[in-house]
């Protein structure tokens, strides 16, 4: 049951909270992660972790180098590495041209790297106030957030300035951009707080599940990856309401991404699983090691072993194959 409140707060707020019962435990149960054979798999450092797709490439960070590397999907080869002066440590963002990449340097800092020539092009003096936070790019701007107090700034992409700077929980580390909103979620609580790109004002708060940490964008919802409870919440960006999916995922790491009307998650020791975003249902799932981080993209999955220090690519079709009740993929990933 699905419960809400916007009277306690100004009108376009909507405070929403979920029961327990919606998420009490996984619909499936684990498969062996050694039944899908990768097409590749790319060795990038000592840790490989934080994935990034464009419409040419892949895109890995790593540390034991401190890089960021450019895979070519066309031959699943490394196409080039960028040395960082500091640790990837808090997501990757595409926009203007750029990739960019939130570095725990002391202070903390930010680079960007050109997609085409694959070069670093400026370090900026602004970065992520904690490691596993993330980066968004949304309405012509980068945004990050810059402290524990919950300051989520807005940077020019020329110049790396902060252009405003709005409030959200203290706690907050990770944000996503959709459609004229920047979400963010609350990983030191459980919630996610929408503001607006152009007006900088809250116009939502919606309870998750708790520690809400990684989050993604797809099918008119914000998908949180609850690392409290190892619960995904789907928070429907028109209504504020939201639905519990178990996964049975707890714990530190992990990722989220949506690609055609599934969620693909991972954590290490569950490195995938694959939820129906139309049915708000887990289809399948695989146990096993690796995972940590992912993209969807170029007909497949990007998964990587953190510990290993890898990248492997696994066609989407594999494990389509085995989700019951999933059809089988049609368009471009």
């Amino acid at each position: 049951m699905i419960r809400c409140i916007s009277k306690i707060l100004s009108p376009a707020i909507a405070l929403c909270w979920l029961s327990s019962s919606l998420a009490s435990t996984p619909a499936s149960t684990p498969r062996p992660i050694a039944e899908l054979s990768p097409v590749a798999t790319i060795k990038l450092g000592e840790t490989a972790d934080w994935v990034a797709i464009t419409a040419d490439a892949v895109w890995v960070a790593s540390t034991g180098p401190f890089a960021v590397h450019h895979i070519d999907p066309k031959t699943n080869s490394l196409a080039a590495s960028v040395i960082l002066p500091g640790e990837p440590c808090a997501g990757l963002a595409v926009g203007a041209g750029s990739l960019w990449v939130p570095m725990c340097t002391t202070p903390p800092s930010l680079a960007k790297v050109n997609l085409k020539t694959s070069q670093l092009t400026a370090v900026f003096a602004v970065g992520p106030a904690a490691a596993e936070g993330g980066i968004a790019y949304g309405a012509g701007s980068v945004w990050l957030i810059v402290d524990k107090l919950g300051a989520l700034a807005r940077l020019d992409p020329a110049r790396g300035t902060i252009l405003n700077t709005y409030r959200v929980p203290a706690g907050s580390y990770n944000p996503a951009f959709s459609n004229g909103t920047i979400w963010v979620s609350h990983a030191e609580g459980s919630d996610v707080t929408g503001i607006d790109a152009a007006t900088g004002k809250t116009t939502a708060t919606v309870t998750t599940g708790p520690n809400p940490r990684f989050l993604t964008v797809g099918a008119g919802a914000i998908w949180t990856l609850n690392q409290g409870d190892g619960t995904v919440s789907r928070v429907d960006v028109r209504s504020n309401h939201a639905a519990a999916i178990a996964l049975g995922t707890p714990g530190h790491g992990g990722d989220i991404t949506f690609s055609a009307g599934r969620v693909f998650s991972t954590m290490p020791k569950m490195p995938l699983s694959i939820v129906d975003a139309a049915a708000n249902r887990l289809l399948c799932q695989w146990a096993g090691p690796g995972g940590d981080s992912m993209g969807v993209g170029h007909g497949a999955i990007w998964l990587t072993d953190y510990h290993a220090g890898s990248v492997s690519r696994i066609t989407l079709d594999q494990p389509l194959a085995h989700c019951s009740g999933l059809p089988q993929a049609h368009g471009s990933f």
